[in-house]
């Protein structure tokens, strides 16, 4: 018997989460699928502009909302969905299941984006790395550069300086950090930021050794370091929705209005996937709570029904 459901959820970030514990309050019957539960912010060091925290990490907060949801009867599930069509209600299909639902809200997110430069592929996780707070500590009282300029790559180098005894920071323009985070950063005295500056290669033998840049730095356009740290933004993950005809921008953004509906009756998103400007925890969770009571009277008002999907 295919289970039926009036919303599946799909990402298990913050996002999706606290969608989840939404749908429980409002007794809606809800399955969560996320390839990882907790998310990215689960990998972040330090979260300082959450409503309620002064100062939280961001696995600490990802589990507080966690466990939240879970005191509600939403079903959460570690898994991968593989493809979603249509056929009289949404068609949710993994792995090793398959799912019908009256809606559906996109939580996805979003990837790091990567440099494209020679190098960078060969040594993913042999000195290029996406994330401090999971590889910082291999390098204790080593040299590593972090390649971005706006807030989180800031945030990524202060962590860093943490375990490195130098970190450059390379930005291909001018540095943005939220001021608080700038500050932090010219007081730090193992940082260096170097701007108007890019990576054109990543060089080394079995690890890496140094990087190429657009220009000299003390007489060099050749940098030696022993990892780098890449934060240049993110690609939302927004494949998923294509088939089902969602209408995406020129980003690859999900499109959706002030209600969090996307072009399509019953589809909704919210968080990093989508095409709002401002990308933060806090703005994703408000724009996953409209589309729950969206959802709510979506179902109840049009009195949509999935049933009959079953039926051939």
């Amino acid at each position: 018997m295919i289970q039926e459901y009036d919303l599946a959820i799909i990402g298990g970030g913050v996002v999706g989460l606290s969608a989840a514990m939404y749908c429980g309050r409002l007794n809606l019957k809800t399955i969560l699928i996320g390839k990882e539960i907790k998310g990215t912010i689960a990998k972040t060091h330090i979260v300082e502009n959450y409503p309620g925290f002064k100062k939280i990490s961001g696995e600490g907060l990802s589990t507080k909302i966690l466990q939240h949801a879970k005191q509600y009867t939403s079903k959460i599930f570690k898994g991968e969905v593989i493809k979603i069509s249509y056929k009289k209600c949404f068609i949710i299909k993994t792995k090793k299941t398959e799912y019908h639902t009256k809606t559906i809200l996109f939580t996805t997110g979003s990837s790091w984006k990567k440099l494209n430069v020679p190098g960078e592929k060969e040594f993913t996780n042999k000195g290029v790395h996406y994330c401090a707070l999971c590889d910082g500590p291999l390098y204790k009282n080593k040299i590593v550069a972090v390649v971005g300029g706006g807030d989180s790559a800031a945030k990524e180098a202060l962590l860093l300086s943490k375990y490195a005894k130098k970190v450059y920071i390379l930005s291909r323009s001018t540095l943005k950090p939220e001021p608080i985070n700038k500050i932090r950063v010219k007081k730090e005295k193992k940082i260096q930021a170097l701007e108007n500056i890019q990576v054109k290669e990543i060089k080394g033998d079995k690890f890496v050794q140094s990087v190429l840049l657009t220009k000299k730095i003390n007489n060099s356009n050749e940098l030696k370091i022993d990892g780098v740290f890449v934060d240049v933004g993110h690609v939302p993950l927004s494949k998923l929705a294509i088939p089902i005809g969602t209408k995406l921008n020129k980003n690859k953004e999900i499109i959706i209005n002030k209600e969090s509906q996307t072009n399509l009756k019953g589809v909704y998103a919210a968080g990093d996937v989508t095409d709002t400007k401002f990308k933060q925890a806090i703005t994703g969770i408000g724009e996953a709570v409209k589309a729950v009571y969206g959802i709510y009277e979506y179902i109840h008002n049009e009195k949509v029904l999935c049933s009959s999907a079953n039926e051939e």
